[in-house]
């Protein structure tokens, strides 16, 4: 489908390069399950220097990561306080309340929010009708926000609060490098305030598989076990490994090319009567549009563009995400929007 359309559905659909996929060829391997692959040995020894944290695992996806932090720092019947439209309440089929029996708590507005908001929000323990707050949940790029980023300062104040409140803090940081591209700052930076972080190798940075989750040493071992109660428990996944290497090596800076090209697109389509957006709440490679009333529905726009060439998501009858990524060119950028315009206007 890829290689056939332009396809902005998402920053996941990047195939490996002929350079990675070399790489990837030649790792050097053993069962990871022992602890015996050098290569996702050094990945997480690399994730593990680059986020200033003691330790960090591979997993096999976000959405494990994610739950494995939930396991870490929470137990059933708690409360985590996560920003609005978060990945973890839309995007991981219920698997909070399924796996570490959770309940979220939403605040701020577009998927930010700010230490006050937590204050706020948390419940104390002990209480005997509320649940306890026990984990503050940071999504950082915000993905249904629209590829939206925290201030860095405003992580720092978040993180004081979650300490101050004794709650742990976590930082889903799926698309981190994105954000520290944006706002020019290292990801050790970003990820300074948190217990734990994680990062995605296969979104924008373009491997095929994979997630880092990386904390205290003695949290890392814990969540090893976590993984493999969730079946995430690998063998020879050094050559998953190896592509993450090639991709913190060779894929992180040219992340500014993604965030141009989304910004392109978004002051295209900040040109059409039909479309609701405003490219300065485009600060990275994930474009969220709201149709106005009196224009197609979302679907209709998306089987539009589809037939044109062009690949969407659809996240509401009324809202259409594209996400840009190493795998669209600036001139498919530029098609790309030219033929979304067209759909909207029929």
């Amino acid at each position: 489908m890829s290689q056939m359309f332009i396809d902005l559905r998402s920053d996941t659909v990047t195939r490996p390069s002929d350079g990675m996929r070399a790489a990837m060829a030649a790792a050097p391997v053993g069962d990871d399950q022992y602890g015996e692959d050098p290569t996702v040995n050094r990945l997480q020894e690399i994730v593990a220097d680059l986020l200033g944290k003691e330790a960090a695992l591979l997993l096999p996806s976000g959405t494990m990561a994610n739950q494995v932090a939930l396991k870490l720092f929470t137990k059933p019947g708690e409360d985590v306080i996560v920003g609005k439209e978060s990945h973890a309440v839309w995007h991981e089929a219920g698997a909070s309340a399924a796996n570490a029996g959770v309940q979220f708590t939403e605040v701020g507005e577009g998927g930010l929010f700010t230490a006050e908001d937590v204050r706020r929000a948390a419940k104390p323990r002990g209480h005997v009708i509320y649940p306890a707050t026990t984990l503050v949940e940071v999504e950082n790029t915000h993905n249904r926000g629209g590829g939206l980023i925290f201030a860095p300062g405003e992580l720092d104040r978040i993180g004081a609060a979650a300490k101050e409140l004794g709650l742990a803090a976590y930082l889903d940081g799926a698309r981190l490098f994105n954000a520290a591209i944006a706002c020019a700052e290292s990801v050790k930076r970003l990820a300074r305030p948190f217990d734990a972080v994680s990062i995605a190798l296969s979104k924008g940075l373009g491997a095929p598989v994979g997630t880092m989750l990386a904390g205290t040493r003695r949290d890392m071992e814990r969540a090893q076990r976590f993984r493999r109660m969730f079946g995430g428990a690998m063998r020879q996944a050094g050559i998953l490994a190896a592509a993450g290497i090639y991709a913190l090596e060779n894929n992180v800076t040219r992340l500014a090319e993604d965030h141009a090209n989304a910004r392109l697109i978004a002051t295209r389509l900040a040109a059409c009567k039909g479309i609701e957006i405003d490219p300065e709440r485009v600060p990275t490679n994930i474009i969220v549009f709201r149709l106005r009333p009196g224009t197609p529905a979302a679907h209709v726009v998306v089987e539009r563009c589809k037939m044109q060439g062009v690949l969407l998501f659809a996240f509401s009858d009324s809202v259409i995400r594209a996400v840009t990524h190493l795998d669209v060119s600036r001139e498919q950028c530029e098609r790309a929007a030219d033929v979304i315009a067209a759909a909207v206007a029929g």
